[in-house]
């Protein structure tokens, strides 16, 4: 066999790392990377030489005394292949002095320029020529680098057609016909001819060979054959400890295969480690997660005896890593040695750094480093852009977008662009710019990649547009399970689960499987319809497949349960959870938060401590909810002192519950403190401050905020003005909330929806305003609800309109026939008027329909702890001791003027059982319970689940005199702040 030298093509593998001669490995520089690294000084601060750029004109050469190759070689440089062809032809069609040698030299050089600048036209023509030569049809290195010159041009095919067409093959055209197909990552094809090769047995694969079928094995994943490989070099002769590319590709096929053990033990037996090896290393630790295994690796390589410094591949390949960690220190510390290593101006590293910095949250940073390339190509505008998008910032995103288009005319929005766009399109508003880039796409033809396809789905799902999102689907010509779960999820976030479940059906009649995604997003459908029978069924299928395990699963079955109010399914699941991570214990602790279960809410919250998972801004927010709840002060301040020690109130979610929770646990001042120190306020934040000093009846104050919210440039929202309205109907500012009330639509483009105008009716309602009160239920579009007629039937209680009050109590029982709570208002009517016989008959309903009224309890938070009073409760410890209080107290109060309102029993009772019932009332116990436990000069926290009474609500302003404190209760409906014999409602209640 003849040898000559190996094609261009295979010598792209080889590498080597030659160090300057004016390297030393004693001069070395420091440079902090989580430990000292040692570089040597020479490539930090000495300058290379710079070598005189040989110039393509030689200078007083006529172009006629300069050899054909030359003459070739010059025009290929100038980029003039159509010339240098033409030339090549008339030395090939006319006699010349020219030799042999001498034209096969200047072919070989056509044929590479023509891979290298992917100009398939002159190759192949080229290729023609060639062909009808006698002299060269049968040259092995023509051969080969014709072979080669087809694949570089990215058709392979045709390389395969003038390898099968040769009259000799010798090893040469075999590799560059394997290394052709790994090039263009036609992995099973390279494969084959691989096999094709050992099976002929006429040449032995060498360490040409190797490296590419070895990166084929990886390609494909397929790590059995990779080690079926192995083991030929090693039964081969091949030293893998010696022949360092072999080596590299083993570490780089197990890498990709997962196998990292392996990749790591063949690069520890090898005598000579290139940077290549280094590399190949690296990017096995990096594409399998393992973060800090590259950083050590890195610091090895800087300090090892070999003297190596990180390229731009050993940078782009562990700059992912220290993003995918969030590991910025560690990432900026590789932005100061690219720099000192003049790296930076390298367009991969600088797009590396910039993706590190976004993924990282640092977006100033990527935009410095974006705004300073000057040699932007596509990738960086998608990683600037994708920055944005994963961020939120939609306005910034579709900026850059259009930038992007008008500035670079070179540069074309391509199928990542639109990846990194459409996510942040998430509701109508942002129909018309899918649409437009559905447009894009179409003339452009990248609606072909599923990706693509699929995110158009999702993006009209979610923008509301879901007929659009499934005229894309019938579309799409493969469609993947993916496709039809970006629809099912679709219709099922938009509350459509009975469409969810029909899109569901066709995907399995097509003869896809569901995969975890479609099971979880027909487990959310079910949850929005609350069917807990379908989502038992759903449940069954998921054990029967064994998909229990799968943590998404697990968590959307969990929601399923708490959405319909099975707290006790739902934690029999979570105890049988063998993985319980935060999103499990997130998704229990917010269920019974949401489920109104605040004392088990706070339970798990301590249990999930105790299991050493840290909390982060769910968990945090729903605690503080729990702590609202009970009005709980002591417990939230522990919850905002955790969220402060764990940074997590830089949260806008975070805030605002902290906010809300001072406000209902009765310390709206230091909510307003809360609120006063936030960075960045939204209207959230004002919403939610705004509404705190409702529910405390401090209108003016509210209203004050609401006109500073405004000057300020912010839009108040729906929220906004159910707290504005609260806050004036708390304080009777009656006419200011009829005017914010009537400014919502014409003033701020806000519809008022049924809770405006339940605010406004119970308003209207409590200042005895009953005609208005009608005329704007007649008045408004939509059907009064049960709770507004409940409202207004309280007020003709309170204002003794019993004529109008059976008028209402006939719609309220008519449209809520199976609840207790409007029997007992309708029987409180008659009671207030004497009408006993009516109230008889309106409880002998009640008993007919099984139903049962609420028992008045009331809680109070001693020392963290939460304790519970029920009316008349006589079995709480320490009862004796409660209702001694009370003695004690009673007769204090007597004595400046107390005395027992029994109007407040609305019972048929005699005076002394009347009076008996307001001594047992379930605040009187818990304040005399406060007294007992807590010292002089502490405010008194009490919460109640119904409206205080007349009688108690005397009695606890006269208790706050006797005893010097401050009593804070919070009913059903406000705050009231008792203190010195006085209340902040001003008896308006």
């Amino acid at each position: 066999m003849a040898l000559v030298a190996p094609p261009l093509s295979f010598h792209s593998h080889r590498h080597h790392h030659h160090q300057p001669p004016f390297f030393t490995k004693k001069s070395t520089i420091k440079i902090s990377l989580l430990h000292s690294f040692h570089i040597p000084q020479a490539s930090l601060f000495s300058t290379t030489p710079k070598h005189p750029k040989t110039s393509l004109t030689l200078s007083n050469t006529s172009t006629h005394q300069l050899s054909l190759p030359e003459q070739i070689n010059k025009l290929c440089h100038s980029g003039n292949l159509a010339e240098a062809l033409t030339l090549l032809q008339l030395e090939f069609d006319h006699v010349s002095s020219v030799s042999t040698a001498q034209k096969a030299e200047a072919v070989n050089i056509l044929l590479q320029a023509c891979g290298h600048q992917k100009d398939i036209e002159v190759g192949g023509k080229l290729n023609e020529i060639v062909r009808a030569s006698t002299q060269f049809r049968n040259d092995f290195v023509i051969n080969t680098r014709i072979i080669t010159m087809y694949s570089m041009c990215g058709s392979p095919h045709d390389a395969r057609y003038v390898f099968d067409h040769l009259q000799r093959k010798n090893l040469y055209q075999w590799n560059a016909l394997i290394s052709g197909y790994t090039r263009n990552e036609l992995w099973f094809e390279a494969i084959s001819v691989f096999v094709e090769l050992v099976q002929k047995g006429e040449y032995k694969p060498d360490n040409f060979t190797f490296p590419c079928v070895i990166k084929a094995c990886g390609g494909r994943c397929d790590v059995g054959l990779g080690r079926t490989i192995h083991g030929m070099v090693i039964k081969m002769g091949l030293d893998l400890s010696s022949d360092v590319f072999v080596g590299n590709a083993m570490i780089a096929m197990y890498g990709k295969c997962g196998f990292v053990e392996e990749a790591a033990k063949v690069f520890e037996r090898m005598a000579e480690k290139s940077l290549a090896s280094w590399n190949s290393i690296l990017s096995a630790f990096s594409e399998n997660g393992l973060a800090q295994e590259g950083f050590n690796l890195l610091r090895e390589m800087l300090e090892g005896e070999e003297g190596l410094l990180p390229d731009v591949a050993t940078l782009a390949t562990v700059l992912p890593l220290c993003a995918g960690e969030r590991q910025v220190e560690m990432g900026m510390v590789v932005h100061g040695l690219s720099v000192k290593l003049g790296l930076t101006q390298d367009l991969m590293v600088s797009n590396s750094l910039m993706d590190m910095y976004s993924k990282c949250g640092f977006l100033p940073e990527a935009q410095t480093l974006f705004d300073k390339n000057e040699r932007k190509n596509v990738v960086s505008w998608n990683s600037i852009i994708g920055a944005y998008s994963r961020g939120g910032h939609v306005d910034r995103t579709f900026g850059l977008l259009r930038k992007m288009q008008v500035e670079c005319v070179k540069i074309r929005a391509d199928e990542v662009t639109m990846l990194n766009v459409l996510p942040v399109c998430l509701d109508k508003s942002e129909l018309l710019t899918v649409k437009e880039l559905h447009g894009y796409t179409l003339r452009n033809g990248f609606q072909y990649d599923v990706l693509v396809a699929n995110m158009f789905i999702s993006a009209y799902a979610k923008c509301g547009a879901l007929r659009s999102a499934e005229n894309v689907l019938n579309g799409m010509e493969n469609k993947t399970v993916g496709s039809w779960n970006s629809l099912i999820g679709g219709y099922a976030q938009n509350g459509y689960p009975w469409k969810a479940l029909d899109v569901y059906h066709q995907m399995t009649h097509s003869g896809l499987n569901p995969d975890w995604f479609s099971i979880g997003s027909l487990l959310l459908a079910f949850a929005h319809l609350r069917s807990l029978q379908y989502g038992k069924e759903i449940h069954s299928f998921v054990l029967r497949k064994g998909l229990v395990t799968d943590s998404f699963i697990a968590i959307s079955l969990l929601s399923l349960y708490i959405q319909c109010g099975k707290l006790l399914f739902a934690k029999l699941l979570f105890d049988g959870m063998e993985d319980k991570n935060l999103v499990s214990w997130n998704a229990m602790i917010a269920g019974y938060s949401q489920n109104r279960l605040p004392n088990e809410t706070l339970n798990m919250f301590r249990e999930m401590v105790s299991n050493g998972i840290q909390p982060d801004e769910i968990s945090i927010t729903s605690v503080l909810g729990a702590c609202s709840q009970l009005s709980a002060l002591q417990l939230g301040k522990e919850a905002h002192c955790y969220a402060l020690k764990a940074q997590l109130t830089g949260d806008i979610f975070v805030g605002c519950k902290i906010i809300d929770m001072y406000a209902k646990c009765g310390s709206v001042e230091v909510s307003r403190n809360v609120f006063d120190r936030l960075k960045e306020k939204d209207v959230a934040s004002w919403t939610v401050i705004i509404s705190g000093y409702g529910i405390h009846g401090r209108g003016k104050e509210a209203l004050e905020l609401f006109e500073e919210m405004q000057r300020l440039g912010l839009k108040p929202d729906g929220f906004t003005f159910i707290g504005i309205l609260m806050g004036c109907n708390h304080s009777g500012l009656v006419e200011e909330g009829l005017n914010y009330f009537n400014q919502m639509q014409p003033v701020h483009g806000l519809e008022p929806k049924l809770e405006h105008y339940a605010c406004v009716v119970d308003m209207l309602g409590r200042c005895g305003r009953f005609h208005d009160a009608l005329k704007l239920i007649n008045e408004m579009p939509m059907e009064p609800d049960v709770a507004m007629w409940s409202s207004l039937l309280s007020s003709c209680r309170i204002h003794g309109e019993t004529g109008l009050g059976e008028k209402i109590a006939e719609k309220l029982l008519e449209l809520g026939p199976d609840k207790a709570e409007n029997y007992v208002l309708v029987s409180n009517l008659f009671a207030e008027s004497g009408n006993w016989d009516d109230v008889r008959r309106v409880r002998g309903k009640m008993r007919e329909l099984g139903l049962k009224k609420d028992v008045g309890c009331s809680w109070i938070e001693v020392g963290g702890n939460i304790y519970n009073f029920s009316v008349g409760d006589k079995g709480v410890p320490e009862s004796e001791e409660i209702r001694e209080m009370w003695r004690s107290l009673e007769e204090k109060i007597s004595g400046i003027g107390y005395v027992h309102d029994t109007g407040s029993v609305l019972h048929d009772l005699r005076e002394e059982e009347k009076i008996e019932i307001l001594q047992g009332h379930s605040e009187k116990l818990a304040i005399s319970f406060g007294l007992l436990k807590t010292t002089e000069g502490v405010t008194l926290r009490v919460s109640k689940n119904l409206r205080i009474c007349g009688d108690c609500h005397n009695a606890i302003k006269l208790i706050s005199k006797v005893v010097d404190r401050k009593i804070v209760v919070r009913d059903n409906k406000r705050f009231h702040h008792f203190s010195n014999g006085l209340c902040s409602c001003g008896e308006y209640w």
